[in-house]
């Protein structure tokens, strides 16, 4: 039996179309990708996805999906459009941010999600997040440990760098630090900032004496909360570096 090629060809084209609508109406055929992140296999959150998983070629969709963080507000942490948020991919990010001489990236589309969700998540030395993913994470419950991480490894949403506003003190006057009250008041409390102490007058090479290791890179963070993050007793640090501030005065 000889087939002419416009009944070959008919066949080729049915057989075609014919396999795809079989296969979508089984649902084998996907006309997109889906990405599932992998799961905590332990622990308080076993079977649920894991940040951790979350890779540059997700989309912010993708991440709602996975995490329920709607795109919404993670094109408000990370300062994308809200009409492209659905759509944004993370390894956008790179580039958006690629002026900026501290990383922004993948790494903290991770550490923004298991912290705006309250799930554990390894740090990285080099972690960064935008000031407006900061303000976002303030609205949830932060333990002082990831508060003071982020105080530490805050950029500015102009991308120029790492910058930390502080909280005013209820008793700051206009120029003080967050900690200083007046200049009478050079007392440390739980908002005193070793910019405080400097602006007091406590020489840099007394300060790392007391902590026994280098003034922190952003001295705008708190004392208390430099020696949560470090292992080291408020108290103690706070009681030696009080009486270098009362030889001064």
């Amino acid at each position: 039996m000889i087939i002419s090629s416009k009944t070959l060809a008919a066949i080729v084209v049915v057989a075609l179309f014919g396999g795809i609508l079989f296969s979508s109406a089984m649902g084998w055929w996907e006309t997109k990708s889906t990405k599932q992140a992998a799961r905590f296999t332990g622990g308080e959150f076993a079977g649920q996805a894991d940040p951790a998983d979350i890779r540059g070629s997700y989309t912010f969709a993708d991440i709602d999906s996975n995490f329920g963080v709607p795109p919404a507000v993670l094109a408000e942490a990370f300062g994308v459009e809200a009409g492209n948020a659905e759509a944004y991919a993370v390894k956008d990010l790179e580039s958006r941010y690629g002026g900026s001489a501290y990383h922004v990236g993948t790494s903290s589309v991770r550490l923004f999600v298991a912290w705006y969700l309250g799930m554990p998540y390894t740090l990285g030395a080099d972690t960064y997040l935008p000031e407006s993913a900061v303000r976002v994470l303030r609205t949830r419950n932060l333990s002082s440990e990831q508060v003071a991480y982020l105080e530490a490894h805050t950029v500015p949403d102009s991308g120029a760098g790492p910058a930390v506003t502080p909280e005013p003190s209820d008793h700051a006057a206009p120029g003080q630090g967050a900690g200083a009250a007046s200049d009478s008041d050079r007392t440390i409390k739980g908002k005193t900032t070793f910019a405080d102490l400097l602006d007091w007058g406590v020489p840099q090479a007394t300060i790392e004496r007391v902590l026994g290791a280098s003034l922190p890179a952003q001295p705008s963070i708190r004392i208390r909360n430099y020696c949560v993050a470090s292992g080291l007793r408020y108290e103690t640090v706070r009681t030696a570096l009080q009486a270098e501030v009362d030889r001064l005065y």
